[in-house]
């Protein structure tokens, strides 16, 4: 599984699939609406107004129709089938769009706008359903920053090809749009072919229960608490998106004083910035689901969004875009919506990689399809929003776009006080790799759901971070009392969630308390990592192991996985050379190695059992470190 995904079968062909259906979709709705403002308004007297919410209505009702029917044909199909299927009926949609688009037929193309609504729709819930099944856990992320990065990229395309094309003459115009949209659908289905097999988990038949089947999956979210709050949060940032890309218009119009091409580099900047954000998403996460990156993108959308609401207009009348770039304030303009669109990146790939983990196979693409509910009914909030700030009460876009900022900083200080412990562990993570090259290997062993125990040697006082940073999930570590209630650092072991401990000589029954809070911690699915030494080492080697690894297992029956730490021995927090943190730091960067081991099953765990194989990851580690760096091309392994 080493390489880009970009060059393998099992991604590129689906990533392209899907790429050139949202190039086409946009390009389609954007020719669309300029064909109807400077064509059919002019030659009919139609009203504009009406005719762009009418089309923008016509696109939005499939997706509150036939979603929840789209989720449950890809739950009970293969969704290699099935992407055949709709894009199929997208090459036909757009060959009876090119007919009309020739003979300008402006109704028939408004019902083909409900078409392509129709198709968007049902490619929607197989669009991040297949993604768990072609890839490996530690590859989601990856894979959602592509798709988001293509998403995105195909929404700037298609809106710049669409006034291309458009701003052409006559018949080479209508021409051109035409071969372009059957072109572009034509390549979308010759690429599809090679997307693999996605078989069904619980195949079967599907009924045609539309209002009944979104009220359903609506529920069956809702009865998922975490996966529930992914939803709301991944609708949150379209209702944002959809505010902000609505009155990019009304913004380059009566504050930037600029044109379409003015409109076209904001929008650029945004797109640009949420594919930017999720490739960096990618990068940060390392192949784990990082919720924490989810409040500090929403904080960093705040933030630029209320410097963006605070630019002053630019002085000026109809100014090119040449005469903008000359400017400040523009560029300004435009760094504030790349850092916007960079903090969606970074807030919407862990929350899509969170509803595909939490969801079961056979469920996972009807709970996609509550996510498209959500967001249209979030989208249509959007608009009502800007309506009732815009229109009824006569507020400029300043106060609207400083509004859309509270609520982002709302969301990401409510996300950060729900969850702390996932923010904490991301710095501890970024801060753990600025302190040392860390190479880390076995982390699939790591289970992905349910309880565990993680048992390592213990080399330094840096172990427990580095241990927190490297595990895809949090843990909870056993640690000294004392050390646990230093008046400097215990809010930073409540929020980590440390257990501390001390002998029953110092307090009679700490350890039973201590064991009490471990049952508790597993029995709720939790990942609990012990250092069975019980201290640190003080010649480099392992200590034997103490019982109480034991006592753990005899209470709750859990895996453990074994792990070996190497290159902290010689650190001034480890006791080399004299007690640690007692004499000052030599060495910066160090070169320090994780190796994780094959769970063992509780059965087959004993402490005796978990020594022997902790010995046998610490040369593992060791052998790693002495390895050249060219030498070890998986640095840091998913």
């Amino acid at each position: 599984m080493s390489g880009s995904l970009l060059t393998q079968r099992r991604f590129a062909p689906f990533f392209w699939t899907q790429a050139l259906g949202a190039f086409n979709d946009n390009l389609f709705k954007n020719v669309l609406l300029l064909l109807l403002t400077f064509v059919a308004v002019p030659r009919y007297g139609w009203d504009t107004g009406l005719l762009n919410n009418l089309a923008a209505g016509l696109f939005i009702l499939p997706f509150l129709l036939f979603s929840a029917w789209g989720g449950s044909l890809a739950d009970r199909h293969d969704k290699q089938h099935l992407i055949r299927r709709l894009k199929l009926l997208e090459l036909a949609t757009m060959t009876v769009a090119a007919l009309a688009v020739w003979f300008e037929q402006f109704a028939l193309l408004l019902a083909l706008l409900f078409m392509m609504g129709t198709q968007s729709a049902l490619f929607g819930p197989v669009k991040y359903a297949i993604l768990p099944q072609h890839l490996a856990t530690t590859e989601l992320v990856r894979g959602n920053a592509w798709v988001n990065l293509g998403t995105f990229l195909a929404i700037l395309f298609g809106t710049l090809l669409a006034g291309l094309l458009a701003s052409l003459d006559g018949a080479l115009a209508r021409g051109s749009i035409a071969a372009t949209l059957v072109g572009i659908a034509l390549a979308g289905y010759l690429v599809c072919l090679k997307v693999p097999l996605a078989p069904s988990s619980a195949p079967g038949r599907v009924s045609w229960r539309p209002i009944t089947a979104s009220v359903q999956i609506l529920r069956d979210s809702w009865r998922h608490p975490r996966l529930f709050r992914g939803l709301i949060g991944i609708s949150l940032f379209w209702f944002l998106g959809a505010s902000y890309l609505t009155q990019l218009p009304a913004w380059v119009r009566d504050i930037v004083h600029g044109g379409e091409t003015a409109v076209s580099a904001l929008l650029a900047a945004f797109a640009l910035g949420v594919g930017g954000g999720a490739l960096l998403c990618a990068r940060l996460s390392a192949g784990r689901l990082e919720v924490g990156l989810v409040p500090l993108g929403a904080l960093l959308i705040g933030v630029a969004g209320f410097d963006l609401a605070l630019q002053p207009a630019i002085v000026g009348e109809q100014l090119g875009l040449g005469e903008l770039t000359a400017m400040f304030g523009f560029w300004r303009m435009m760094l504030d919506l790349a850092l916007i669109g960079a903090g969606g990146g970074l807030y919407i790939v862990p929350l899509y990689t969170l509803v595909q983990l939490e969801s079961r196979d056979d469920h996972r693409a009807r709970m996609i399809a509550a996510n498209n509910l959500l967001n249209s009914f979030f989208m249509i909030l959007a608009a009502l929003f800007g309506i009732v700030l815009l229109s009824v009460f006569d507020l400029s876009l300043h106060v609207f776009f400083a509004a859309l900022a509270v609520i982002a900083l709302v969301a990401g200080a409510a996300i950060l006080a729900l969850n702390p412990r996932a923010v904490l562990r991301l710095i501890i993570f970024a801060l753990m790799h600025v302190l040392y090259r860390l190479r880390f290997s076995g982390r699939a062993y790591l289970p992905a759901q349910g309880a565990a125990l993680v048992v390592c040697n213990h080399v330094s006082f840096m172990d427990a971070l580095i241990m927190g940073g490297a595990c895809p999930r949090p843990m909870r570590f056993l640690m000294d009392r004392p050390i646990y209630e230093s008046p400097w650092l215990n809010w930073f072991f409540r929020i980590a969630g440390a257990i501390p401990v001390d002998s029953d000589r110092r307090d009679p029954g700490g350890v039973r308390r201590a064991l009490d809070k471990v049952s508790m911690a597993l029995r709720n699915g939790e990942v609990v990592m012990l250092f069975p030494e019980g201290r640190l080492t003080k010649n480099g080697d392992i200590n034997r192991f103490r019982r109480g690894i034991d006592i753990i297992l005899s209470r709750d029956s859990v895996p453990v996985v074994p792990a070996a730490l190497a290159g902290l021995w010689g650190s001034w927090t480890s006791n080399y050379g004299g007690p640690a943190l007692g004499k000052p730091p030599r060495r910066f960067r160090a070169r320090v190695a994780l190796v994780f081991g094959a769970p063992v099953p509780a059965e087959q765990a004993s402490s005796v059992i978990l020594e022997s194989r902790v010995r046998e990851l610490k040369g593992v580690a060791e052998e790693q470190l002495r390895r050249r760096p060219g030498q070890n091309h998986s640095r840091v392994d998913g």
